[in-house]
C-alpha cells in the first residue's frame, strides 16, 4: 500500500460521527437584498463591465462596437457561429495563444463577489477564459445567487471534470504593489446578464 493510500484510508476510518446541521442564513436578510444591482457593484469594483441584454444580436452588436479590432474570436456558442470560430476545441491549447476575445456562458453567477461558474463541459477547453485577452460571458439574470453558501449548495455533487469561479479580470499588486491587468489571464471582463 503507497502512502498515499495510508493517508487516506486513515482519514476514512476517523470520520466524525456525530454531523452537525449548518446554521440557517436567514437572518442575514438575503432575501431583502437587490442581487442584480449587488452583482453589478461588486463586478465594477474589480475591475469587470456589465451590460444588461435581451438577446444575442445585442451581444453581437456590443462585440461589434467595443472590439472592432479583434482578429480571433473563439466560442462555444453556435449562436455566434457568424463572428467567431467554433470548431478550435480539439486544437492544441498552444494554438490559442492568439485569442484576443473568448465568448462562453456560465450557469450561474454569485452577488458578494461577482464570480461566475463555469466548468469544462461549457468552456471547450480548460486555458480558454484564461489565455484570451479579452473575455465575455453570458449569464441568465435568474441564475445570479446572493451568496457563495448558496452557490455551494447549487454545486453540490454535480459531475464535472474541471469548475473555476471567473471574477473580473485579471489583476495582480505583487509586483512594486502597481496593479497590473492581465498578468496571468484576460486583460478585461464583459458580463451580459440576460433577461
Amino acid at each position: 500500500m503507497s502512502s498515499r493510500d495510508s493517508i487516506l484510508n486513515k482519514i476514512k476510518s476517523n470520520q466524525p460521527t456525530d454531523l452537525n446541521e449548518l446554521p440557517s442564513l436567514s437572518f442575514l436578510g438575503l432575501d431583502k437584498i437587490d442581487v442584480i444591482e449587488t452583482y453589478k457593484t461588486v463586478l465594477k469594483g474589480i475591475g469587470g463591465f456589465c451590460e444588461e441584454v435581451n438577446s444575442i444580436e445585442e451581444v453581437k452588436a456590443y462585440i461589434a462596437t467595443h472590439y472592432p479590432t479583434a482578429k480571433r474570436i473563439i466560442t462555444t456558442i453556435p449562436e455566434f457561429g457568424d463572428i467567431a470560430e467554433t470548431d478550435w476545441t480539439n486544437d492544441d491549447p498552444h494554438s490559442l495563444a492568439n485569442v484576443d476575445l473568448s465568448i462562453v456562458t456560465a450557469h450561474f453567477g454569485v452577488a458578494e463577489n461577482s464570480g461566475l461558474w463555469v466548468t469544462d463541459g461549457i468552456l471547450g477547453q480548460r486555458v480558454s477564459p484564461f489565455i484570451a485577452q479579452y473575455l465575455s460571458i453570458i449569464v441568465n439574470k435568474k441564475d445570479i445567487l446572493p451568496t457563495m453558501q448558496q452557490a455551494y449548495e447549487r454545486i453540490g455533487n454535480l459531475d464535472y471534470g474541471f469548475g473555476t469561479f471567473i471574477a473580473g479580470p485579471s489583476k495582480t499588486a505583487d509586483i512594486e504593489q502597481s496593479l497590473v491587468l492581465g498578468a496571468h489571464g484576460a486583460r478585461g471582463l464583459v458580463v451580459f446578464l440576460m433577461n
